[in-house]
């Protein structure tokens, strides 16, 4: 079985169904786990995200543009049997509509599975679809993500539960929704501005501060730690967490269940402590 991935979380997912060896084919934001790195990439971005701000990627997506590019050339030579991709958001991966106009004019059309997971369940039901055509039983590896999940709802059961507003991008300010609020809940927090698989949209910085917040977690996606770090937001804002996006909240893979026991500790002190890299408590606004 030769796989292609065109989402960050689908290579997570084949990862976590021990499927590696089978992986031909890559983005280029697919960077975990580190054996990745020898895979080929076929895809790249017509944005440098490390040169512009906020609003100016914002704006060039929003007005139309896309900004990631498909090699179709070597995406044929990789000959691949399946290719995962997703239909969910063009900000986070190359859209559904790219790869099968691409698949489309291939010789040998390659089986495309598109990744929609807007839950918690349904993120972790992802590795049931994958694994069911790739030919993997998932359900030991489903069962040990929903325990470690059970193990975070337990610590923090009797807790006095904090209202958190969860923000994945800066410029303009836009909730985290859909898997998100799961993720807090579970964490032992009261989500706000956002329900349980909504598909948000932006807001006011006003708003936030209406919603009277406890705590502000920034995630924005697809932008490490260092890099929110450069772009924090020009607000007085209660108790703050840059937290690790694009590893454990922005992407709909199995490492959510991470961000879930991160999101624990943050808010409670309980579980596993988080690495420098996970989570990092900024000073107060003055």
């Amino acid at each position: 079985m030769r796989i292609v991935s065109l989402l960050p979380a689908a290579t997570d997912v084949v990862a976590e169904l021990g499927l590696l060896d089978h992986l031909v084919g890559r983005t280029h934001e697919c960077d975990w786990p580190a054996e990745v790195a020898h895979v080929p990439v076929v895809t790249s971005t017509l944005v440098d995200q490390n040169a512009v701000s906020s609003r100016e990627i914002n704006d060039t997506v929003h007005h139309g543009s896309s900004i990631y590019g498909l090699d179709s050339d070597l995406l044929e030579e990789l000959r691949p049997d399946v290719i995962l991709t997703q239909d969910l958001c063009d900000v986070c991966a190359i859209s559904y509509r790219t790869v099968t106009e691409t698949v489309r004019m291939m010789d040998v059309g390659p089986k495309v599975l598109s990744l929609e997971p807007s839950t918690l369940d349904e993120v972790l039901d992802c590795l049931k679809t994958v694994g069911d055509v790739l030919g993997v039983d998932a359900g030991d590896r489903i069962a040990a993500l929903r325990e470690r999940i059970d193990a975070v709802s337990a610590l923090t059961r009797d807790v006095v539960r904090p209202r958190v507003a969860a923000i994945e991008w800066l410029d303009p300010v836009w909730p985290a929704g859909h898997w998100v609020p799961e993720q807090v809940t579970a964490a032992g927090g009261v989500p706000l501005l956002a329900a349980p698989g909504e598909h948000t949209g932006p807001t006011t910085w006003q708003a936030v501060h209406d919603a009277r917040p406890d705590v502000v977690l920034l995630m924005p996606c697809g932008f490490p730690p260092e890099r929110t770090l450069r772009e924090l937001p020009d607000q007085r804002l209660p108790e703050t967490w840059v937290v690790d996006g694009p590893s454990y909240f922005n992407r709909p893979g199995p490492r959510v269940v991470r961000g879930i026991e991160v999101l624990a500790h943050v808010l409670h002190g309980v579980g596993r402590e988080p690495g420098p890299d996970e989570a990092i408590k900024l000073a107060p606004w003055t």
